[in-house]
C-alpha cells in the first residue's frame, strides 16, 4: 500500500477495472462518494451526533460526479445540503450526469459563477462541512481562478485549524493542485496558498497520489485518507514511485547479529576537512557508527589530527593528506563505504575526488564534494559508479543540474507539471548513479527509474531538522547502512526514515549532535516491532 501513483496511472487502473467488469464507472463513483462520507465521520465523529448543513461544490467532470453522490448521502442522513455546479449540467460526463440527476430528484443545484457564494458563511453559519469536488487528478489547465470561492474556502480552512467549523474536505486533491507534482497550476502568486484551495481533509481512492506528498501538496492536502473503491492494481506497473515508510524487512536486517567480528558488520571511511573544519565529518562518522557499521574511521589531514583525536573515542582515525594516501587506505578490501564532502573543503574535495576506485566500494558524496564540481559537473559524473549516492539539497542540485532545476522551478502552467520525481530521475540518469534530493519531500531515484519519496509532513513533520549539520548526519547514516551491506536504494530510504525518526524522538530544540544519540532508542523501539 505504499505506492504513489500519478493521475494517468490511476485513470488506467480505473479503466482496467471497468473494462474487466470488476465495476462500472458509476459504481466506482458511488463507492468514492461513500468513501468521502465515511472519512468525514471517521475524522470528526462528533458530526454523527446531530444533523448539520453542508456545502458541496461540484465541477464539470467526474470529480463533480463524486460530489453529487456525497450530497445525496449526506441528505439521506438528514443533513441540509447546498449544491453548486461549475459549468453546464448537460456537458457532464455520462456517469456524473447520472449522479447529478439522482441529486436533483432530492434538491436544487445552483450555478457556481462569479460571486455565487459571496457571503455564504455569514448567511449559513451552521455549515459544518464544505466539499471541494471541483477538479481532481485529471486537471491539466492553468490554475483555477475562483476568486471569492477561494477566499471563502480559505477563510473556513483557517477557522477549522483553530477548532472552528466548517471543515474543508477535498475530493482526491484540492482543486487547482497538480496530482502529479503537488504544484498549483498557473498560479503566479509568490505564495500560492494566498489564493489556493486548501484542505483540512483530503480523501483519495485506491492509492495516494504523488501530489499529496510533493511540493505544496503536503501542506495543501491536510490529512490524507485513502479509501478502497475495489480497483485491482497490476503487480508490476511501470513508473510507480513508492512512499518511504517503516520497512520492517530492513529493520529486521539491522537487528540481526551478523557476526561477533566488527568487520563483518562493515567498515566505513569518512574524510574530514582541515583544522577547525572537522565537525561535519565527525557528525557523519558518528551516525555511521551508531547505525551499526562495525568500524568507522575518519580520514584526517595532519593539521586537524590533534583536533580530531581530542574529540573521538569509538571512532578511529587515519591520516589522509592527499589522493595517494586515500588510495592506499582504500586498498583495504574490508572497507565497504566511503563518505566525502561534509566539512571537507572545496579544494580538498577536488583533490581527493579522482575516481578509479573499485566497483564494490559504495560512495556517498555530499556538501563540498558536490560544490567542488559545480562549475564542471560532467567532470564529477565521469568519476562515478553505480554504487555512488549523491545527496544534494536544492542549492547543490541547482549547481550540478542547472537545466533540470530550471525546469523544476519554472512556472507550472499546465498539467501534469514537471515534478521533483521527474527532476531526480533525470538527474540520476545523467549522473549514472543514485541521487537523493533533500527536503521535506525527500526524493530518491536511481538510474533505472526506481524512485522513493520520504514525506516529512503531517505527523512526521520535523521542521527543527533545518539545523546546521543535520544533512551531515543523513550522509553518515547512508554511509553506515551501505557499509552494513544494504543496497544504495535501501540504504538511502532507510536512512531518510531513521533521520526523521530521530528528529521526532528529540523534538524541538534539536541540534545535529542529538540525532546519532537518539538512534539507540529509535532502533530499540523499531526492533520490538519486528
Amino acid at each position: 500500500m505504499n505506492e504513489l501513483l500519478n493521475g494517468a496511472q490511476m485513470r488506467a487502473i480505473e479503466q482496467q477495472c471497468i473494462d474487466s467488469n470488476v465495476a462500472s464507472g458509476l459504481e466506482l463513483m458511488e463507492r468514492a462518494g461513500r468513501g468521502v462520507v465515511e472519512a468525514i465521520f471517521e475524522t470528526w465523529p462528533e458530526l454523527l451526533l446531530a444533523n448539520h448543513r453542508a456545502l458541496v461544490l461540484c465541477g464539470p467532470g467526474n470529480n463533480g460526479g463524486d460530489g453529487f453522490v456525497i450530497a445525496r448521502l449526506l441528505h439521506q442522513s438528514g443533513w441540509k445540503v447546498d449544491v453548486y455546479l461549475l459549468g453546464d449540467p448537460n456537458a457532464l460526463p455520462r456517469d456524473a450526469r447520472e449522479t447529478y440527476e439522482k441529486w436533483t430528484a432530492l434538491g436544487a443545484v445552483t450555478p457556481l459563477n462569479g460571486d455565487a457564494i459571496d457571503g455564504y458563511a455569514e448567511r449559513f453559519p451552521d455549515t459544518k462541512v464544505v466539499i471541494d469536488a471541483l477538479f481532481g487528478t485529471g486537471l491539466s489547465r492553468g490554475f483555477l481562478q475562483l476568486g471569492r470561492v477561494q477566499d471563502e474556502l480559505n477563510y473556513w480552512n483557517s477557522a477549522s485549524k483553530q477548532g472552528v467549523t466548517p471543515h474543508v474536505v477535498c475530493v482526491d486533491v484540492p482543486s487547482g493542485l497538480c496530482a502529479d507534482s503537488g504544484r498549483y497550476l498557473g498560479c503566479e502568486q509568490e505564495n500560492p496558498f494566498d489564493h489556493a484551495i486548501m484542505a483540512n481533509l483530503t480523501v483519495t481512492f485506491h492509492r495516494m497520489k504523488l501530489g499529496h506528498v510533493l511540493a505544496d501538496g503536503a501542506l495543501a492536502c491536510g490529512k490524507v485518507v485513502v479509501k478502497d473503491i475495489g480497483c485491482i492494481q497490476p503487480d508490476k506497473m511501470a513508473g510507480v514511485a513508492q512512499q518511504v515508510q517503516c520497512d520492517l524487512r530492513m529493520i529486521h536486517q539491522l537487528s540481526k547479529a551478523q557476526s561477533a567480528h566488527k568487520y563483518a558488520n562493515g567498515a566505513a571511511l569518512v574524510l574530514s576537512g582541515g583544522f577547525g573544519k572537522s565537525g561535519a565529518a565527525r557528525l557523519a562518522a558518528r551516525a555511521a557508527l551508531r547505525v551499526g557499521a562495525g568500524v568507522v574511521s575518519l580520514g584526517v589531514p595532519s593539521n586537524a589530527a590533534a583536533e580530531v583525536a581530542a574529540q573521538i573515542t569509538a571512532l578511529m582515525m587515519v591520516q589522509i593528506e592527499d589522493v595517494d594516501a586515500l588510495n592506499a587506505a582504500l586498498e583495504d578490501t574490508r572497507l565497504r563505504a566511503l563518505c566525502l564532502g561534509p566539512g571537507l573543503g572545496v579544494l580538498r574535495a577536488r583533490a581527493l575526488l579522482r575516481g578509479g576506485w573499485r566497483e564494490s566500494l559504495a560512495i556517498v558524496l555530499d556538501a563540498d564534494a558536490l560544490t567542488a564540481f559545480s562549475a564542471a559537473p560532467d567532470d564529477l559524473f565521469a568519476q562515478l559508479t553505480q554504487r555512488c549516492v549523491l545527496t544534494p539539497h536544492m542549492g547543490e542540485f541547482r549547481a550540478l543540474f542547472p537545466d533540470i532545476a530550471a525546469k523544476l522551478e519554472g512556472k507550472a502552467s499546465t498539467g501534469p507539471a514537471y515534478s521533483r520525481i521527474d527532476a531526480v530521475r533525470d538527474a540520476s540518469q545523467r549522473a549514472g548513479c543514485m541521487v537523493l534530493l533533500k527536503g521535506p519531500d525527500t526524493v530518491i531515484a536511481d538510474q533505472s527509474g526506481a524512485c522513493k519519496v520520504h514525506s516529512a509532513s503531517g505527523p512526521r513533520s520535523a521542521p527543527w531538522l533545518a539545523s546546521a549539520g543535520s544533512g551531515d548526519v543523513l550522509a553518515g547514516l547512508i554511509t553506515g547502512l551501505l557499509a552494513r551491506g544494504l543496497t544504495p536504494m535501501d540504504a538511502a530510504s532507510t536512512a531518510a526514515f531513521l533521520h526523521v525518526e530521530c528528529a521526532l524522538e528529540v523534538g524541538p530544540g534539536l541540534i545535529a549532535e542529538d540525532l546519532p544519540e537518539a538512534l539507540p532508542n529509535v532502533l530499540q523501539r523499531l526492533f520490538s516491532q519486528v
